[in-house]
C-alpha cells in the first residue's frame, strides 16, 4: 500500500470552500479505486495549514488514478471549483508506506 500525504497552504477566509472541495475529493478518490482517510482542517495553531491522506494498493494503482483525472468530468469540476474560488495557495504531495498495526493493537484515526 502507498499513502499520499498532502499538506495544503490555504486561504483561511475561504475555509468553507476548501472543506467543500475536500468532500468532493473524498468521494472521487473512492470512486476511482482509492481509500481516502479524510482531511484535517485547522483548529488550533496556524489557520492556513490543512492536510489530507489517501491510499492506493500500489503506486501503479495511484498512477492509474492520476491518469484518469483529466478525462473524468467530476474530477474536472472539482478542479474548476478550486480554480474559480482560489482557496489553495500551495500544496506538497509526499508518498509513504503506512504502518497501521501495532504489536498488539491497530492504529485508529478516530474514537
Amino acid at each position: 500500500m502507498v499513502t499520499c500525504f498532502l499538506k495544503y497552504v490555504i486561504d483561511p477566509a475561504k475555509m468553507a470552500h476548501f472543506e467543500h472541495y475536500g468532500k468532493l475529493w473524498i468521494d472521487l478518490v473512492h470512486e476511482l479505486g482509492g481509500l481516502h482517510h479524510g482531511y484535517l482542517l485547522p483548529h488550533e495553531g496556524p489557520s492556513n495549514i490543512a492536510y489530507a491522506t489517501f491510499s492506493f494498493p500500489t503506486l501503479a494503482a495511484y498512477e492509474t488514478y492520476r491518469n484518469e483525472i483529466p478525462g473524468n468530468p467530476k474530477c474536472q469540476a472539482a478542479l474548476d471549483y478550486a480554480n474559480e474560488h482560489q482557496f489553495i495557495i500551495s500544496y506538497e504531495r509526499n508518498f509513504f508506506k503506512p504502518v497501521f498495526e501495532g504489536m498488539e493493537t491497530s492504529a485508529r484515526l478516530f474514537y
